[in-house]
């Protein structure tokens, strides 16, 4: 049971890492932070919430995996190589990939509520 309790504490301790010294998931966090104030303003669906909340946890997990797989890449190769560049940059790449989607399904959900709350305000 300690082996269990101990690991938690290595998940938050490298959870707490990733936000602290990671710019990109501290923009991801806000703008997951966003989605949520934003889910709670337009009052969206279960099956909404779901979407958002796999994006947002997809996010953050890529997020998560490119910033490991940087700390790894730095360990290894401490001076300049082109591969170790191209490590990082394929990772960056995969995390960017989803947030792009992440996005286009915040947009497919909230824009048509947006859209109908300007029309609202307007009449």
């Amino acid at each position: 049971m300690r082996k269990r309790f101990k690991s938690f504490l290595f998940a938050f301790k490298g959870i707490a890492d990733l936000f602290k010294n990671t710019p990109n998931a501290q923009i991801h966090l806000m703008f997951a932070i966003a989605v949520v104030v934003c889910g709670f303003i337009f009052d969206i669906s279960k099956t909404e919430w779901m979407f958002c909340i796999l994006s947002i946890s997809l996010v953050l997990m890529a997020e998560g995996f490119n910033t490991a797989l940087e700390y790894l890449t730095d360990l290894v190769s401490p001076d300049y190589h082109e591969l170790a560049g191209k490590t990082k940059d394929v990772a960056a790449g995969a995390v960017f990939i989803m947030a792009i989607g992440a996005a286009i399904i915040g947009f497919l959900i909230f824009a048509p509520k947006g859209w109908n709350m300007l029309l609202e305000f307007i009449q």
